[in-house]
């Protein structure tokens, strides 16, 4: 293998580390077949698709940004599940089904929300939206989110960020008063002083409902609010990624997860799981039994007899095995489903008819949909069930998301793949004896966008790892590429973050591994010890072993994929990784002896020092468990330690990072670049103020991606 390029020459053909290429004219390379940053980032960005309770009709939520107005529009898409009515289109982005052919729209101006009803008019050929007619307003201030709404029940749950009085009426009075309180100070008695990209202010998520129905044939939203988490400590949706996912209706009651109000949420993952009157009146119940880790996707059966929620056992572990819980409210037992089953679901439901749980889960590298039965009751909690059912996987490939059971043994779901943004697919034949499944797509979203560009599907490869493990990763051409053709190309490994996560065969607007490709790249990346979807051992295996077991992979797989794609030129690679990748690269840094070769390197939102990571973090929970402790007792955190290994780095590094990144706090990424800059490494910092650990402004995210590229081409693109 090729060495890691040093200060000086190495003598394979790479450039100096201090010898700079002149790159002030360089441009990404572009036309009609090329997709380029830019045009992907300006592809749609289609959300989950969601049906009305008929079966027959679903809106998706579609985001498209322009470079030329920088500015999102957002649009509602109608399709039709059944029949060949047209789709239709209207603007706005917060939409939810009053009933099958009416959609209440959420729009907001001067702080005050308003709610808007639009009924939805078809014929077998035509459709189109009835004139709105307002339903009603919000308190101002509100800023509700994550409405579900119940037809049965007449009622709308909501939530919304309030201060400690649990008001909605008072929120713009408190805004104001806050704003105008003559001081920036805060002050703090706990830990979570600052979460994601937040500092922590008085104001937390909690639920509401009100009355929601028809009165003389007009949709009329009430004007009593209700708190039906009053006398509670219960905070809901879940900070900072929790949503409408976090708790679901049926008429009468609300379940949901929360964080355990007992618990120190810094160094605890652990959520129980509650179940409340919709209105409130009475104090919650208990589902949980408070022993067990973080709890997500509660969910009520059709009939409102049984609970399901994903439980993970270990407090403190947010990666741990998620297993499907169900709870029948009428028996009063609690038990787990598939048991054995070593794959965790991320979104679960009950079918339509409530005899089946359907649910998307991750298996190596790609996101299927599944179902499993549900079993009968045992007469104890936690009892093994005789007859334990495997689920059953209903996709193969790609990424899936949001399934939702439909009448008729349908199932629609939304998937991507590493050449497709979200679409909606639609199964069908599963109340069928003999089951002949077919699945349909719906939507052709970023179709028109990516056609002619040539997008590689992915080519995935299995090689033997540390301890003799298999492990998957995938592989991708370059632009150009064909077959026969005698051609040596740059390559770029790129790192996943988590270091709990995955490369998985879908659409990404952050690491998109195509745009990689395009720029004439072979672009590969591997599922390394501590990926998930290989099961909950090859997960849990890099606890307190981050330099250890993932490495032992990363250097066998390169040397694998070196044999396999002799077309890879090893004196022009690099790598590229963010979050626990871009710790990684910080480690490849001070281990030459790893022998990788690559020429350049990129850390995105990497740690420098994972000792002080320990203190500075804001969840805390997640060092103590990754590393053994915290970090004045943890052997790992020092044995592990990129800083220790500053005195080898030699190759040239680009560092990013974000201002408003407090899971891997900035200075993390200043201090690597000054250490580069201190040793005479060839070196660049590009810090984005006003972004988190992800670079989610479009115009941000283009800037990157040229820089990134720019980077590349310094050490390793082809002489002009």
């Amino acid at each position: 293998m090729a060495e890691q390029l040093p200060l000086q020459d190495s003598g394979h053909g790479g450039r100096k580390a201090n010898d700079r290429r002149n790159m002030d004219g360089f441009k990404l390379r572009h036309g009609d077949d090329v997709l380029t940053p830019k045009k992907m980032l300006e592809l749609p960005r289609p959300g989950a698709a969601v049906s009305n309770g008929d079966g027959d009709l679903a809106f998706m939520v579609v985001s498209q940004y322009s470079f030329e107005t920088k500015k999102s529009e957002k649009t509602v898409h109608v399709l039709p599940l059944k029949g060949s009515t047209p789709a239709i289109t209207m603007e706005g982005s917060a939409v939810f089904w009053l009933d099958s052919c009416t959609l209440a729209r959420v729009t907001e101006k001067d702080g005050v929300q308003k709610l808007e009803a639009l009924e939805i008019v078809t014929t077998t050929s035509t459709a189109e939206f009835s004139t709105p007619t307002v339903i009603g307003e919000l308190p101002k201030g509100a800023s509700a989110d994550n409405f579900q709404y119940n037809l049965d029940g007449g009622i709308l749950v909501f939530s919304a960020y309030v201060y400690p009085d649990y008001n909605l009426s008072t929120i713009a009075e408190q805004d104001d008063a806050y704003e105008e309180r003559g001081t920036t100070a805060y002050v703090f008695d706990d830990t979570f002083v600052r979460h994601w990209d937040t500092w922590r202010g008085q104001k937390s998520s909690r639920l509401f409902s009100v009355d929601l129905g028809k009165k003389d044939g007009q949709w009329k939203l009430g004007s009593d609010y209700f708190r039906p988490l009053l006398d509670t400590e219960h905070y809901t949706p879940v900070e900072p990624f929790g949503g409408a996912e976090d708790f679901a209706i049926n008429k009468t009651h609300i379940l949901y997860t929360a964080k355990d109000p007992s618990c120190a949420p810094a160094t605890h993952t652990r959520q129980n799981v509650y179940l409340v009157p919709i209105k409130g009146g009475k104090k919650p119940k208990h589902l949980t039994t408070g022993k067990q880790g973080a709890t997500h996707s509660p969910s009520l059966s059709p009939d409102g007899s049984k609970a399901v929620w994903l439980e993970l056992a270990m407090d403190g572990y947010e990666s741990d095995h998620a297993a499907i819980v169900i709870y029948d409210l009428q028996k009063d037992i609690r038990f787990i489903v598939s048991k054995n089953w070593d794959r965790s679901p991320d979104a679960i439901a009950f079918s339509h008819d409530g005899t089946h749980l359907v649910f998307t889960a991750g298996d190596e590298g790609h996101i299927k949909v599944y179902e499993v039965p549900v079993p009968s009751t045992p007469s104890r909690h936690y009892e093994q069930l005789e007859d334990d059912p495997t689920p059953v996987a209903l996709t193969e490939l790609h990424g899936a998301s949001s399934a939702q059971s439909l009448p008729n043994g349908r199932i629609l779901y939304t998937l991507s793949s590493l050449v497709s943004p979200n679409n909606a697919f639609i199964i069908s034949g599963l109340d069928k004896p003999e089951r002949p499944l077919e699945i349909k797509q719906l939507t052709h979203f970023g179709e028109e966008g990516l056609e002619g560009k040539g997008l590689d599907p992915g080519e995935e490869f299995w090689f033997t790892g540390a301890e003799d493990v298999q492990v998957h990763g995938f592989a991708l051409k370059p632009k150009g590429w064909k077959s026969g053709k005698v051609k040596k190309y740059p390559a770029v490994l790129l790192i996943h973050g988590g270091p709990q996560g995955a490369w998985e065969d879908n659409w990404s607007t952050r690491w998109n591994p195509n745009v990689f490709a395009q720029q004439g790249y072979y672009t590969i990346f591997i599922n390394p010890t501590g990926s998930t979807t290989y099961g909950q051992n090859f997960t849990d295996a890099i606890t307190e072993d981050w330099g250890g077991r993932p490495f032992e992979d990363l250097i066998a797989g390169w040397k694998y994929v070196l044999e396999r794609f002799p077309e890879i030129d090893p004196e022009r690679a690099v790598a590229a990784g963010a979050s626990w990748g871009g710790y990684a690269i910080n480690w490849i840094q001070g281990h030459p002896e790893y022998g990788f070769g690559f020429k350049a390197l990129v850390c995105h939102d990497g740690i420098l020092d994972t000792n002080y990571g320990g203190y500075s973090t804001d969840e805390l929970f997640f060092f103590n468990h990754d590393f053994g402790g915290p970090p004045w007792e943890s052997k790992a955190a020092k044995k592990f330690n990129p800083s220790h290994f500053i005195s080898k780095w030699s190759t040239p590094q680009l560092v990013i990072h974000g201002g408003k990144d407090y899971r891997l706090p900035e200075t993390d990424g200043i201090g690597a670049f000054h250490a580069l800059q201190q040793r005479g490494v060839a070196s660049r910092f590009l810090f984005f103020p006003d972004e988190n650990h992800w670079v989610l402004n479009p115009q941000n995210s283009l800037k990157w991606h040229y820089e990134v590229f720019k980077w590349f081409a310094e050490f390793v693109g082809e002489e002009e």
